[in-house]
């Protein structure tokens, strides 16, 4: 195990977008319990500085590997292919007119019900985009049509966030 190791290396998982969380959560916990800086209080401060960078690092892989959609770009990455968000914007012309039916929908709700049933549809498209997903990603290898699936899931992972703030502005004591 080195610190440069990728996260699924770490963990000891295939590089897959499917994931058995479980198995996920017991790496997390072994690797914890050697890694912990407490484990190293008589060996001096650069082993428990060490072990910190080690804890840290744990932390930041589960974090990354628990997500499914951070886990999938971490996994265009590790292929080759940038998802590269913040300057590649181009989406479907058919995606790009659902974000805007579900904007204008999301402006005319007038309440909790009206939005409710927005964030339903919302949530049902993201459960069907993350298993085109892990399709593209495990099963036929489209790493770029997967990098791009990812970009249109940002989209609307930004998008379910602007339906819990118009949600607690409907009804701030849900």
């Amino acid at each position: 195990m080195t610190l440069s190791d990728d996260d699924f290396t770490l963990f000891g998982l295939q590089q897959r977008h499917a994931l058995d969380r479980a198995s996920l959560d017991a790496s997390r916990r072994e690797l914890q319990a050697q890694v912990h800086p407490d484990r190293f209080a008589a060996e001096g401060a650069a082993a428990q500085r060490l072990s910190m960078q080690w804890a840290v690092r744990v932390n930041a892989a589960y974090q990354r590997l628990k997500d499914p959609l951070q886990r999938a770009a971490y996994l265009c990455e590790l292929r080759g292919v940038a998802v590269d968000a913040e300057r590649n914007t181009a989406m479907p012309a058919a995606f790009l007119m659902q974000q805007m039916a579900w904007r204008e929908a999301l402006d005319e709700a007038g309440s909790v019900a009206d939005v409710q049933t927005i964030a339903d549809d919302v949530a049902l498209q993201e459960r069907t985009m993350l298993t085109t997903l892990g399709a593209l990603l495990d099963e036929q290898h489209d790493t770029a049509a997967a990098a791009a699936q990812v970009r249109a899931l940002m989209f609307v992972a930004r998008f379910g966030q602007d339906i819990e703030r118009r949600l607690d502005t409907l009804a701030p004591m849900r």
